[in-house]
């Protein structure tokens, strides 16, 4: 088999804690003066668009802004501007634009709508010299540097970063400025976590579901599709508010759940559920407690889990005789229309 440290995922994921060192070096004084505007002028709401993974940090970013920031955030379908002609935003909106490659049609047209609609445009993307880039009011680099697997795995990584950096800027909270600042150390820390049960509980499984609460909920949906991208593993992520309405009727000794936990408000229901699923026999894995993770503000800890679960993912996928560099028809850029 494949030595697992030999593949481009092993190394490109690895390199995220320095990823992140690096971009908040580069934005500081963006998102400082970017802070300062939004305080003085606070967008009546703010609309992401993404796809994929970044899609999933705008999921992280949502839940960072509506909270700290009291702010409503929406998702649009970048679509709704290339198929159909709707504008995702209008005068007084944030557009955040966020992507890896910043170059797919479907997202551009999405952001230039947007700005055609009055909307102010914020890109977070990796390429700094992309179409996306180069149509945003603002641009904050995600900084993670060139990759090459077709997984993204320290882009998505930067991009929750960008998002938590976004927020701190804005709200000027002490707590995620903190966090913040221990992430690329945290992100270290978590990926020399030892993740090997996870890879056993799910080397001959045939689906499972990826649970999340809050800030954990983008990220659950980032290692569900990592799943199926690079372990063929038919993955679905659900909140831990919403498994209860109909997908727990799967569960049971055969049907395996991979848990993401954080100590905040979201701890007992999320324990509760925990309980309850293994009181029907299911394998359940809580991230942070039966798999290792390095202590750290909750707003961090998903973060945190996804870094340590790339590691078990690219080897879960060499163990089910897959290649995390060679997904089956898969490239590393889409390009939707």
């Amino acid at each position: 088999m494949t030595d697992p440290t030999s593949t481009r995922m092993f190394a490109e994921a690895g390199e995220a804690g320095a990823v992140v060192a690096r971009q908040i070096a580069a934005n500081r004084v963006a998102l400082d003066q970017l802070g300062a505007e939004l305080r003085a002028a606070p967008p009546t709401a703010v609309v992401t668009c993404a796809r994929g993974s970044s899609d999933h940090a705008a999921t992280y970013l949502k839940h960072l802004l509506e909270v700290r920031a009291a702010t409503v955030v929406a998702s649009a379908t970048p679509s709704t501007a290339s198929l159909y002609g709707a504008a995702p935003a209008r005068a007084g909106m944030l557009a955040i634009g966020l992507s890896q490659s910043g170059k797919s049609p479907d997202l551009l047209a999405a952001m230039r709508a947007a700005a055609a609609g009055g909307a102010r445009t914020l890109a977070l993307v990796n390429v700094a010299d992309s179409p996306l880039a180069a149509l945003a009011d603002t641009l904050l680099p995600l900084a993670a540097g060139p990759e090459l697997s077709v997984a993204a795995t320290k882009s998505y990584l930067a991009t929750l970063a960008a998002a938590l950096a976004l927020t701190a800027a804005w709200t000027r909270d002490i707590d995620l400025q903190e966090a913040l600042q221990r992430l690329p150390g945290d992100l270290e820390a978590a990926w020399a976590c030892d993740w090997s049960p996870l890879v056993a509980a799910l080397a001959d499984a045939r689906g499972l579901y990826v649970i999340g609460r809050g800030p954990g909920f983008g990220p659950a949906q980032e290692i569900a599709l990592k799943l199926k991208e690079t372990c063929g593993l038919h993955a679905e992520a659900f909140s831990a508010a919403e498994v209860r309405h109909g997908p727990m009727a799967l569960v049971g000794p055969d049907f395996p759940l991979l848990v993401l936990r954080q100590e905040d408000a979201s701890a007992a229901a999320t324990d509760a559920l925990v309980a309850d699923m293994r009181a029907q026999g299911a394998p359940v894995l809580v991230a942070g407690r039966d798999l290792p993770l390095p202590a750290a503000d909750p707003v961090a800890m998903p973060a945190l889990a996804v870094q340590a679960f790339y590691r078990a993912a690219n080897a879960l996928s060499l163990v089910r005789g897959h290649h995390p560099d060679r997904p089956p028809l898969l490239n590393k850029v889409t390009e939707t229309f």
